[in-house]
């Protein structure tokens, strides 16, 4: 006997599930549901199938074939419009007209026994039998009535509770005899319990209802959904599941990992190649589809997450759907009921309230409150930059498929045939997507030269010679799963806003180039990279006196690409230097605050017992630089950079330094006291190097270990602050602590507040109105002064719903005070 596989629904009531995805194919327990009804088929001998498709057809063709990988032979019936229950069968009579046959839903989850059903439907001598079951409420189902022999006496289509006199409903499961085509008419829209069956009874052909025992749930809504996964992990329905149970009730699919210190408590599902974290705990009734990943500290209960979504740290999911390729980004919380479609993005410390649908391809910003469904916005990125490039988790975020778009269209921006310089950090993500890069920009007509693994510095400073721009790949600060794409300019500085709006825009109407086959661009591998960097180097910043000073220095690579530099330079420095941790490590490519300020407390210590004249620490690319004083106490980074601001102006006695307005006005008495000024930029490192470019300019420096050695380049360069500082404390003789203790002590505190997008603008303006009369300096955000010079700083980030703020003051306690006064203005423009 054949079967046929009704698979031709849009489930509209199931939406936004069903926006991108056909009905037939929703996963339960991570298998489609259309395959548990395929796989009941096959159990019951069932093997040869039609499949009546209509809405999304080519999708459930595509997943499906011809059945061979579940035995089966499966052959495809397509509809050009709807046509009915009735109608679908009878658009497939081709390959039914010769014997009896079961129809059977590919939305329902059931495990009755077909071959009792068509057992009875031959013993009765039936042209039709209708498989029915008991359920307690039928409002939704067609109700019929059986006598005691098991022939229907009457059917009836959702009813009201008036007319309910049974509790036997139709399941949508017929077995027919093929002479029914005849009271079917052919391409019209039929119906078999609205249409055929009451003809049927009229003419006293004999129909028969057959009530099944067991599991069956018509899965038309997202609570029957939800409902059908939990029946499955309680063992209330018998189908297959794919996994291992490795206690009660937990499965655990092939190729899963799961940390030892994940709660796991039963029963639940977790798909092949996910991967949940330490600190995760997962409820009852959570479904895990394939290749997700669960980051530490998330919390589902009675959640469905299908493929290939990422759960960012400390979220929380509770009796929601999560549809394929979203993104549910750190500490963002989903409420009961809610559904997700596919490929969303929901930011940073979002809610999402219950019964909430958002449809596919949606992106909810970070710290957004979502109580009403979101149906009809378009998903755009509001921002490809961030403070360092492109920034984003790597293969969540930043994809190779993204990597070679963004290339593309950088590629665009410039002409055919220019060169770019490429460059990585030492880590294995950042090398897998500069390949993808590279290809990219060869096959956009640009040639490339690749400098493979070297520190940030060198990287600008190779792409200003002759490159029309440059691309870096590093693994973000402190973030060890996060990269950033850095885009340069053709001076090695990272692209200006223009530049950035250019490529945005580019990216954004995927206008990219393409090269025609005579024109795929050329790749070269430049040598001697390190030593052509060094000699600049010690040819443009002043190094008298170094040799006869007999200075000792501890230097710290971090295990980072600073350690490649070091050979070269330091040989040539002549310099007493103890090198430690030079190797790479490929596992760590970057440090968390924790990991960078251990490694100073062990260099102190080094410096301390070897007696050095003091000690420096470069990050893993070698861009910032950190010190150590001569008795191995820590300079903190804004202490560090008023002990450079003064050694520097000390010796040239006239010019300009830039700094960021954040930085602390004793910067401004240190300067003076030197006769220099102070030029203030805003928090952005390029607008930092725009200054460093100037002529009158000495020096500069972010106060986070960024140092602008403007005689060498106009970038943060850790080697080259290095050399000048060896240079400086070479020629005054004085110990860094001493250079530390004349300088006054500053008090300047930040605080970092959440702000939706929306209410930015309006905190802005808030923040300008409670100013009143007060000075306000707008080089960058506002910042207020006070009469007796305290001062307070509001700045909206570019990239993310947050508003940063500092103040300073005499001592930490007004500083304090200042942040909570402006704390709460930012706050209630908020609210």
């Amino acid at each position: 006997m054949k079967a046929v596989v009704m698979a031709g629904g849009e489930g509209t009531r199931l939406r936004p599930m069903t926006s991108s995805m056909p009905k037939p194919l929703l996963p339960v327990v991570n298998r489609p549901i259309m395959e548990h009804v395929l796989r009941l088929l096959k159990r019951h001998g069932l093997n040869e199938t039609v499949v009546t498709v209509q809405f999304l057809a080519s999708l459930v063709r595509n997943y499906f074939g011809d059945g061979e990988e579940l035995g089966m032979e499966l052959t495809y019936a397509n509809e050009e419009k709807p046509l009915g229950t009735a109608g679908s069968v009878k658009n497939a009579e081709e390959a039914l007209k010769d014997d009896a046959f079961l129809v059977i839903s590919g939305d329902a989850l059931t495990d009755f026994d077909l071959t009792d059903l068509i057992n009875f439907h031959k013993e009765k001598g039936a042209l039709v039998t209708v498989c029915l079951t008991r359920v307690p409420n039928p409002l939704e189902f067609g109700i019929t009535i059986v006598d005691e022999e098991g022939k229907v006496e009457r059917f009836l289509e959702k009813p009201t509770w008036g007319q309910v006199f049974s509790d036997t409903v139709n399941t949508g499961i017929y077995v027919m005899e093929p002479e029914v085509f005849d009271y079917v008419e052919a391409d019209v829209s039929v119906d078999w319990s609205g249409d055929v069956f009451p003809q049927l009874m009229k003419e006293g052909k004999p129909i028969y209802g057959y009530v099944a025992e067991g599991y069956w749930e018509d899965v038309g809504t997202h609570e029957s959904y939800v409902k059908a996964q939990a029946d499955v992990l309680e063992g209330k329905v018998d189908v297959d599941i794919d996994g291992f149970e490795i206690s009660p009730g937990v499965w655990v699919a092939e190729g899963a990992e799961v940390h030892p210190d994940a709660v796991l408590r039963g029963p639940l599902y977790i798909g092949d190649y996910a991967k949940v974290e330490a600190d995760v705990e997962i409820r009852e009734h959570t479904v895990i589809g394939s290749n997700v990943v669960v980051k530490t500290g998330a919390f589902l209960h009675k959640a469905v997450v299908h493929d290939n979504v990422y759960i960012g740290q400390h979220s929380n999911l509770r009796g929601c759907v999560i549809g394929r390729n979203t993104d549910i980004m750190r500490s963002a919380r989903i409420e009961d009921g809610a559904v997700i479609g596919d490929e969303c993005l929901v930011g940073e410390e979002s809610i999402i309230q219950g019964n909430v649908r958002v449809y596919p391809f949606k992106t909810i910003e970070a710290g957004a409150f979502v109580n009403t469904s979101v149906i009809w916005e378009s998903r755009g990125q509001a921002h490809l930059f961030g403070a360092r490039g492109v920034s984003g988790i790597i293969n969540v975020e930043i994809t190779p498929e993204l990597a070679v778009r963004l290339a593309g269209a950088y590629a665009t921006t410039l002409k055919k045939g220019a060169t770019v310089t490429t460059a990585r950090d030492h880590s294995r993500g950042a090398r897998a997507l500069k390949r993808a890069v590279i290809s990219a920009l060869q096959a956009s007509a640009i040639d490339v030269r690749d400098l493979e693994n070297v520190p940030l510095p060198v990287a600008r400073q190779q792409t200003a010679r002759g490159s029309a721009g440059g691309i870096m790949i590093r693994t973000s600060l402190g973030v060890p799963d996060s990269v950033d794409i850095m885009f340069f300019d053709e001076r090695g500085a990272d692209l200006s806003q223009a530049g950035q709006r250019k490529l945005d825009r580019v990216y954004a109407r995927q206008e990219y180039r393409r090269a025609f086959p005579g024109e795929i661009g050329d790749l070269q591998f430049p040598s001697s990279v390190f030593d052509s960097y060094t000699g600049s180097l010690l040819r443009k910043v002043d190094t008298t006196g170094v040799a006869e000073a007999g200075l000792k220095v501890v230097v710290d690579a971090s295990n980072g690409s600073a350690g490649l530099v070091l050979p070269s330079l330091l040989g040539r420095l002549q310099v007493d230097s103890l090198v430690i941790n030079p190797g790479l490590d490929e596992s760590r490519p970057t440090e968390t605050a924790d990991g960078r300020r251990a490694g100073l407390v062990r260099l102190g210590e080094i410096v301390a017992s070897a007696r050095a004249a003091f000690g420096v620490r470069f990050d893993p690319v070698g861009e910032k630089l950190s010190l150590v004083d001569e008795r191995g106490r820590i300079v903190e980074d804004d202490r560090a950079l008023l002990v450079m601001l003064d050694l520097v102006a000390a010796e040239r006695r006239s010019g300009r330094v830039a700094l960021p307005v954040t930085t602390t006005r004793i910067a401004e008495q240190v300067a003076a006291y030197h006769g220099t000024q102070v030029e203030w930029t805003t928090t952005s490192p390029d607008d930092l190097t725009r200054v460093g470019r100037e002529e009158s300019t000495i020096f500069g420096g972010d106060g986070r270990g960024g140092f602008i050695i403007p005689e060498f380049s106009s970038v943060f360069d850790g080697a080259a602050a290095f050399v000048r500082l060896i240079g400086l404390v070479a020629r005054t003789q004085l110990t860094l602590s001493q250079i530390d203790s004349r300088i006054p002590r500053a008090h300047v505190l930040r605080r970092d507040l959440a702000t939706p997008w929306a209410v930015k603008g309006m905190v802005m303006r808030r923040v300008v109105e409670a100013a009143g009369d007060r000075s306000v300096d707008t080089t960058d955000g506002v910042r207020v002064v006070e009469a007796d010079g305290r001062w307070v700083m509001v700045l909206p980030d570019p990239a993310e719903a947050v508003t940063h703020l500092w103040a300073e003051g005499p001592d930490d306690a007004s500083a304090q005070a200042l942040l909570d006064e402006w704390s709460a203005i930012v706050d209630s423009a908020g609210h």
